[in-house]
Parts: C-alpha cells; sequence; structure tokens
C-alpha cells in the first residue's frame, strides 16, 4: 500500500490540492508543502473510509542545517486543504510539546523497564516534571532541568510540600 502512495505523488501529475505554508523560529525556517488528492479505488479497499491521500513536504533549515523530509498520510476526514495543512502540522506541535522534551532531555527512550508498573510510574512522573516547569515559567525544559536540579526545596515548593527541619 506504501508504495501505491507513493506512485501518486511522483511524476508531473495534477494535485487537486496544493497549498503551502513557511515557518520560521526555534532555530527553523521551514516551507510546508501539502499535495493531496483522493484516494484510489485500490487505496479504499485496503483502507476503509479512506477520503484523501497526502503528501507534506518539508524543505529548509534546523540549527543550521539544511533538510527535506517527505511525509504521507491517509485520511478519512472530508475537510478543506488548509485544514488539512492546519491539522497535519498540528501533530507535530504535539511531538514537539511533549514525546520530544520526554525523550532528549528526560531521556525517556533510554529506558528498559522490567515491570510494567515501573513504566507508567515513571510517565507519570515525567509528565509532571514537565508540567511543573512549564506552569513555573520555563519555556525550555533544559534550562528549567539545570535551574532546579539540586534545589529540592524549590521542587517541593512547586507542589505545596516542604524537607521538614529545613528552612
Amino acid at each position: 500500500m506504501y508504495q501505491q502512495i507513493v506512485s501518486q505523488f511522483r511524476g508531473h501529475r495534477h494535485f487537486p490540492v496544493e497549498i503551502s505554508d513557511f515557518e520560521a523560529g526555534h532555530g527553523r525556517r521551514v516551507r510546508w508543502q501539502l499535495r493531496a488528492r483522493n484516494a484510489t479505488e485500490a487505496i479504499r479497499q485496503r483502507w476503509a473510509g479512506a477520503s484523501w491521500i497526502i503528501e507534506l513536504i518539508g524543505d529548509g533549515w534546523r540549527d543550521g542545517k539544511p533538510f527535506h523530509h517527505i511525509h504521507l498520510f491517509i485520511t478519512s476526514l472530508r475537510t478543506s486543504p488548509k485544514a488539512l495543512l492546519r491539522l497535519v502540522r498540528q501533530r507535530w506541535a504535539i511531538e514537539n510539546q511533549w514525546h520530544w522534551p520526554r525523550d532528549t532531555q528526560l531521556g525517556e527512550d533510554a529506558h528498559r523497564y522490567s515491570q510494567r508498573n515501573g513504566v507508567q510510574v515513571l510517565a507519570l512522573l515525567r509528565t509532571l516534571a514537565l508540567n511543573l516547569l512549564r506552569c513555573n515559567g520555563f519555556r525550555s525544559i533544559r534550562a528549567g532541568l539545570i535551574a532546579v536540579a539540586h534545589d529540592i526545596n524549590r521542587m517541593l515548593g512547586w507542589v505545596g510540600a516542604s524537607l521538614s527541619g529545613t528552612g
């Protein structure tokens, strides 16, 4: 099915939906180009309810380095091209806000747990840590971790607790 979708975006074909957007910030300059067309009958047979097949191309610079990414999607949504682009890009907002910091700043993917409870408890603690840092004015998770890593009283104060016997 992947090859069927890829083949729909190759060559000089007409795309009923083409829309682009430009994003600058956070060390990035990216041009997003979304191309979409109705899912073919063959794709709809294999993916029930498929409405659109989408190709999203990201070209630009990230942290001073050029990049070019192509992402393919299938959706059952029946919506406007502008809404499709917004929805697809929101997926990265979630990734950037939650998954990326959990992995890069808190090392979540590096851990291997032997007990299921450990996975759930540590995921909860990571979420708590990220929320506490954000609620206390840290836009950068790394800066927040550096600022409070050796200040247990400050961290406990955020949750209304303190170490007994300390002033």
